[in-house]
């Protein structure tokens, strides 16, 4: 380091030292806890104790300033020394089995992870077993070194990561670049986005223009508020074209798909609204300033312009200027309401509402202005064409949402009985109406389960909104809702349904594996074990209460016959009341009959996923719910390849490119928070992965890659002891303690260029990024797929 960088470094040290340090300059124990940010106290502990040279129950400047200097300056060995007298809690010398599992125990919680006291004891063993070379007893400092020389990574920045605000902020590099926006990259990533913006800009530009032209008679003022209320004739109505999502979903049937940005029909549509806006602004501004220029030569002031009909301005009765105010507040409100801190802090129906108010808008502007209805006639037909057919479609035949399950993080996974005439495709998305929530709202969500589950269909819903949130608490209460003198029939229907449907569709039979969940704050793996019916065997997994069982897996038990007349009634709905939860399978769980209705299913950029050779599918949270149906199908289509020797047991999968999927490689990213949150399809992704061959003529078709970005990374004090341990583990038991998949669970957030880097050097075709999440990692990701060249796609509706 250099000396400058040096007196820089301890000027802000001795900064932050004063931030916190009492009146006598000395920092306690407490004082530290606050200071670190460190959850377990016993690291904070262990940390003050070393950092006290002296044990003086304190900490001068100078020894923080000695133990820093260590921490973050010092070599590999120093680094290493601190980390084993933190290990070695009694000061003994060396580690016993007792003093790594306390450790092990605290780095547990400061990652967030709940593991049973027997998981706990098994990471114990499992690296204490491979550090303990001697077989003493006891890991020495030596035996540590040598065990961690298996981790390279790890020693390279070894920190303690809560101590941050020890550091120095970073010098910002000031490095001549080029924007973002003005790279080879970004261009050849939004071809067809910034050419389909530039015609509309030139088109905008073309009718204001011809527009001006036509007026050049009436004044300046005059001239540009016509010129922007033909803008406004075109926008006003393209902004409805845009959703128009029945046609664009057939469109992205057609080879249309590859010229035209309908990936980015919502965000054509926001542009297209500021557009209004702005046009409208300057529309009014316009007409205000020639109102006023000729109030100065006519009997009329300037408020009766603009407020009354006397000046005879408009074509139905004067009534321009009124229309225009009105008009002017709409718009405003409309926008104002659409703003992206309103839809994500929980008020979506405040967005939902307001946006209704475009009935008005095209009713006021067709009063407004002469010639606005040749613009809206023909797209108005088409919309109220949608609208009509989407109504009749969502109210024909009888929709009943017949299982529920409350999973973690406020996450509602509805069953809702299949329509016979409902075809979509993986990733679409459709909404959904429930009376007995909100009469009127539709709210659009993603379909989680895959075409070919013939019988239901599946959404996961995460409680962000009053709509959501009331959702949950609807289902949290089944107490409150009316029972039936038919429930046990609805009931027992509903079980037999779901049980035989959902084995018989699509899931095939699996053999021996574990699933991990999450229940009390500890992990329970669930065994799967064959279990035979006669002649048959089906594979069925005993579910914990509270956890969904998926498709495949046994949903109940004790059916008893009903007569034919009864299941026929259950089956046609004709239940006397509407609102029962007539069975309960868990306290999370339940069977029930709940109307509703959908309107749908809408297409998404996902569409394109089987035209990829190399498909990336990044799930942030929640956002996994479209790649859930399309890992759905995509194993489905991939076990129509699957091959089985006649007189073994091996099988393989063959490499046939087909019109049907032409799909070579599927890498899968979720991305979770917290530990509960892998609940949500851990049964799936366990099924996913038993379903491939072992072997394969180019390696595993699909890979999956987990991360959980509360855990602290592998290069942190607090938690190297742990990473270890589950690494060791998940090699031993072949699957990962936290989700019980064969998959190892990664500490912390996603190194992209890292992950993109080995997924180009895979070199398996064309690779294409599908992301669905939160909007500041997509700007992150879409950076690093134009760096790669990587075609980017992200989840909009």
């Amino acid at each position: 380091m250099s000396l400058d960088e040096d007196t820089r470094w301890l000027e802000w040290v001795t900064k932050q030292f004063e931030a916190i340090a009492g009146e006598d300059k000395e920092i306690d124990l407490e004082e530290f806890k606050t200071a670190l940010k460190v959850k377990e106290s016993f690291f904070a502990e262990r940390f003050f104790a070393l950092f006290d040279s002296d044990g003086s129950s304190s900490i001068s400047l100078d020894e923080l300033l000695g133990a820093l200097n260590l921490l973050i300056h010092g070599s590999e060995a120093d680094k290493l020394r601190f980390l084993f007298q933190v290990y070695d809690v009694d000061g003994s010398g060396s580690i016993d089995p007792d003093e790594l599992r306390t450790v092990l125990k605290s780095c547990l919680r400061e990652s967030a992870i709940s593991l049973p006291e027997e998981k706990l004891d098994d990471l114990t063993l499992a690296l204490f077993e491979s550090a303990d070379k001697d077989r003493s007893g006891a890991i020495t400092f030596e035996e540590l070194k040598a065990e961690l020389e298996n981790f390279p990574e790890v020693m390279e920045n070894l920190t303690i990561s809560a101590a941050n605000w020890l550091k120095p902020p970073e010098a910002e590099e000031r490095r001549r670049q080029a924007p973002r926006y003005l790279t080879r990259a970004y261009w050849q990533n939004n071809s067809r986005k910034l050419t389909f913006l530039m015609a509309y800009a030139l088109l905008s530009l073309l009718l204001f223009s011809s527009a001006l032209l036509h007026h050049r008679g009436g004044g300046v003022c005059y001239m540009v508020a016509k010129g922007c209320g033909q803008c406004l004739n075109f926008n006003c109505t393209f902004v409805m074209v845009l959703m128009l999502r029945r046609c664009l979903t057939w469109l992205r049937a057609t080879w249309l798909v590859r010229v035209l940005p309908l990936d980015q029909n919502i965000l054509l549509h926001q542009i297209v609204g500021y557009a209004i806006l702005v046009f409208t602004v300057v529309h009014t501004s316009a007409h205000i300033l020639n109102f006023a220029h000729l109030s100065q030569h006519t009997g009329y002031s300037l408020w009766e312009y603009l407020l009354t009909t006397r000046p005879g301005v408009g074509w139905v009765r004067g009534s321009a200027s009124l229309t225009g105010v009105v008009l002017q507040l709409l718009i405003g409100l409309m926008v104002l309401c659409s703003s992206t801190f309103v839809r994500r802090s929980g008020h979506f129906e405040v967005f939902y509402w307001s946006h209704l108010s475009y009935v008005w808008v095209w009713s006021l502007l067709v009063v407004h202005c002469a010639n606005f209805w040749k613009w809206f006639l023909v797209p108005g037909l088409v919309f109220l064409l949608e609208k009509v057919l989407g109504l009749a479609f969502a109210h024909m035949g009888g929709l009943y949402i017949v299982e529920v399950n409350l999973l973690p993080s406020k996450v509602t996974h509805l069953v809702i009985k299949r329509p016979p005439f409902f075809t979509f495709k993986p990733g679409d998305y459709l909404y959904i109406n429930i009376p007995d929530i909100a009469t009127y709202e539709w709210h659009p969500f993603t379909i989680s389960s895959a075409p070919e589950q013939s019988d239901t269909l599946w959404l996961h819903i995460r409680s962000m909104g009053q709509w959501t949130n009331r959702l949950f608490e609807f289902f949290r209460q089944p107490e409150t809702l009316a029972s039936s003198p038919k429930r046990l029939a609805t009931s027992l229907r509903n079980k037999r349904q779901l049980v035989q449907t959902q084995e018989q569709n699509f899931w095939a039979t699996v053999s021996n594996g574990t699933v991990a969940t999450n229940e009390d704050e500890a992990v329970e793996l669930t065994m799967y074990r064959q279990r035979s019916s006669g002649a048959a065997a089906s594979t069925v997994a005993e579910v914990p209460p509270g956890v969904q069982a998926a498709p495949g897996e046994e949903g109940a038990k004790g059916e008893e016959t009903l007569t034919q007349d009864q299941l026929d009634h259950v089956e046609k709905g004709e239940g006397p009341h509407l609102r029962e939860i007539p069975a309960k399978l868990g306290d999370n769980h339940q069977l029930c009959n709940i109307k509703c209705y959908v309107d749908g299913p809408y297409g998404t950029p996902t569409r394109q996923i089987f035209a990829s050779e190399h498909a990336v599918l990044i799930g942030a949270g929640i956002g996994i719910t479209p790649f859930a149906s399309i890992l759905q199908s995509i194993m489905y289509r991939y076990r129509r390849r699957k091959q089985n020797c006649p007189n073994c047991s091996y099988s393989w999968c063959e490499n046939i490119i087909d019109s049907d999927m032409k799909l070579r490689k599927v890498d899968f990213i979720w991305i979770n928070r917290d530990q509960k949150s892998f609940e949500w399809f851990v049964s799936l992704l366990t099924k996913l992965e038993m379903d491939q061959a072992d072997e394969e003529p180019e390696g595993r078709f699909l890979e999956m890659h987990m991360y959980m970005t509360s855990a602290l990374s592998k290069n942190d004090m607090k938690a190297i002891g742990l990473q270890m341990a589950l690494d060791l583990l998940a090699k031993k038991e072949k699957r990962d303690s936290i989700t019980g998949l064969q998959t190892r669970t990664q500490p912390g957030r996603p190194d992209w260029a890292k992950v993109f880097q080995k997924v180009s050097e895979e070199n398996k075709g064309k690779v294409h990024v599908f992301y669905c999440g939160a909007p500041a990692l997509a700007k992150t990701i879409k950076a690093q797929c134009e760096h790669f060249g990587f075609h980017f796609y992200k989840e909009n509706f």
